[in-house]
């Protein structure tokens, strides 16, 4: 019997102490200054000073503002259970100045206070105004907003928002980001993390905290990592209300001012940004842009895009020699097939080029399947290898991932390899990056040469199933029957070809941890993993490469194409099956 981490025989807590978020807050600030005490400024360092004189109390209402979206707060709203003496508390808090009352130099940020307020509020604030006026009732708030910015000035608006009802604004926001950001590593973890664990909605891998790595070495390297980040939510914004030719300029200008020579620990991070700005630039048709901002990075897709931009610029003999340059080094599957297929097309000046993909999916054999499975196609071809007596299941990425994540569980988790950074971190850091091989290639041979035999695979992957059920692991899922998949997997195959298979997901496990076929089916003689495609499905240049990867290492494994069986022709099968 699998351990059930979820079930009711386990005691996780179904609800937390009423200052939960205190205990978890000064966890992270006692980390940072273990950790990273060495990167702090002084600015930073009065703040870990400053907070820990506070009274208990006021730590907590200090971290309520801080753990909220926004930074302006009603202060006759403000109400916590666990927080007895509220007037006292944001005293203490304005005199240690972790909160300030709103003033004039909030004057940039007027839209975010005026938003803490209702439209019959505002109206009300309308009645104080010298003279007072009577807007209609019937106008929008928006509109109400715009008119009172309009025809008052700021000190004037605050004043009499002052007098209807205080509004203080959290401090330290730019301090409080940095500890969260030196923990997490990153822009996209927060609190919840300790919230998600405690109540026992997830379990992460235990580790000793002694032997976590320090994620930033230097200043350099945390203000590089952190300004990319905030230059990515930046952009999310500004791309929604300003022109393209602004947003090229604008990037522009940053790259030029601050965006090079960046940190080593930044590089990743700044070359997705850079992806993601040119290929919105791309979509905005804004071809010459889009490839100088491509040009700064040769990481995948950027040398594709600019071969395509290349070409429809007209620049003909510069996309040959890129397409040459790719089919010597590609990066992955994608850039091996559209290198080929590009470079046939400039060189013969078609003007349309049959892809390989294209080419394999046409050259494939067909199955009929009753039209009922137009949109569950893969069911549909699941119900007909079983109707032809094989056992079949939907198989896709998920065993070979969870092949992988088992056989391999304590190399990912290796703290030896100096990328584990913090005790909530789901993978390794180096986990999507070539790097993962290269720091591990010896540890992952040693394992694969001691997993000689299929009887010690399945050994070392039902022992980790048992001992890590429920942990998170971002290739392994934890549900009945999913080791049953993965030891049928092992059971079909040579352990040379499990070994070759696995090394290969090693080498890139972004790209090569998916794209494998859809199903595994098998009977007491033969096996076979299928790529299943409708008649309105394309193949993918990943999919295309575990066809040709398989083919070559003597793994059984085939496209097949679905045909719609119609209802008519399906009564036919039905009788002749039955025999009526």
């Amino acid at each position: 019997m699998l351990p059930d981490p979820f079930g009711q025989n386990n005691e996780f807590p179904t609800d937390l102490p009423p200052k939960y978020y205190h205990e978890y807050f000064n966890y992270v600030l006692d980390f940072v200054k273990r950790r990273y005490f060495h990167v702090l400024n002084a600015e930073e360092e009065t703040f870990l000073r400053d907070y820990e004189g506070l009274s208990e109390d006021a730590q907590c209402l200090f971290i309520r503002f801080s753990n909220r979206s926004k930074s302006f707060f009603r202060v006759e709203t403000i109400s916590y259970s666990e927080i007895t003496d509220m007037p006292a508390v944001l005293t203490e808090l304005l005199e240690n100045h972790f909160i300030e009352s709103l003033c004039g130099a909030h004057t940039s940020r007027f839209s975010e206070i005026i938003d803490l307020f209702t439209k019959p509020e505002l109206l009300a604030v309308t009645k104080l105004l010298e003279p007072p006026v009577m807007p209609s009732k019937s106008i929008k708030k928006p509109d109400l907003v715009r008119w009172l910015l309009h025809e008052y000035d700021f000190s004037t608006l605050c004043e009499i928002i002052s007098e209807l009802e205080p509004v203080v604004k959290v401090a330290y926001e730019a301090e409080v980001m940095l500890m969260k950001f030196l923990f997490f590593g990153n822009r996209h973890a927060d609190m919840t993390e300790f919230v998600i664990r405690d109540l026992g909605h997830v379990r992460f891998q235990n580790f000793d905290e002694q032997h976590l790595a320090v994620q930033f070495d230097t200043r350099k390297d945390v203000d590089d990592t952190l300004m990319v980040s905030l230059m990515k939510e930046t952009f999310d914004l500004i791309k929604q209300e300003q022109p393209p030719e602004d947003i090229y300029d604008w990037f522009m200008n940053w790259h030029t001012s601050s965006g090079t020579g960046l940190s080593p620990k930044a590089a990743a991070s700044f070359n997705a940004f850079i992806l993601r700005v040119s290929a919105w630039l791309e979509r905005k048709k804004m071809l010459s842009q889009a490839l100088t901002i491509y040009q700064l990075t040769n990481d995948a897709p950027a040398r594709e895009r600019r071969v395509r931009l290349l070409f429809n610029l007209g620049e003909i003999e510069e996309a040959l020699a890129l397409c040459e340059e790719i089919a010597e080094s590609p990066q992955n599957a994608d850039e091996r097939f559209f290198s080929l297929d590009f470079y046939e097309k400039i060189k013969n000046k078609k003007t349309r080029v049959i892809k390989r993909t294209t080419q394999a999916l046409k050259a494939a054999e067909a199955i009929e399947v009753p039209v009922m499975y137009r949109f569950r196609v893969e069911y549909g071809a699941l119900e007909h290898y079983r109707a032809l007596g094989y056992q079949a299941f939907f198989s896709e990425n998920e065993p070979w991932r969870s092949l992988f994540g088992l056989l391999f569980w304590d190399i990912i988790y290796d703290t030896n390899v100096q990328t584990i950074h913090n005790p909530f971190q789901r993978i390794p850091s180096d986990f999507f990056m070539p790097d993962f091989y290269f720091k591990r290639e010896n540890q992952l041979k040693e394992r694969l040469t001691a997993a000689s035999t299929r009887e010690v695979i399945n050994e070392i992957v039902t022992q980790t199933f048992v001992d890590h059920y429920g942990v998170t692991n971002v290739l392994v899922p934890w549900y009945e029957g999913a080791l049953e998949k993965v030891l049928t997997l092992t059971s079909l195959l040579t352990v040379q070809q499990m070994h070759l298979v696995l090394l290969e997901m090693a080498l890139n496990l972004r790209e090569n941890t998916r794209g494998f076929p859809d199903l595994l089916v098998w009977n007491e003689n033969e096996y076979a993993f299928i790529e299943i495609k409708s008649p309105t499905d394309h193949l993918s240049s990943r999919q295309l490469h575990w066809q040709h990867f398989f083919r070559e290492h003597g793994v059984q494994s085939r496209i097949v194409r679905v045909n719609w069986l119609k209802d008519a022709d399906q009564l036919m099968v039905n009788e002749a099956t039955t025999g009526r």
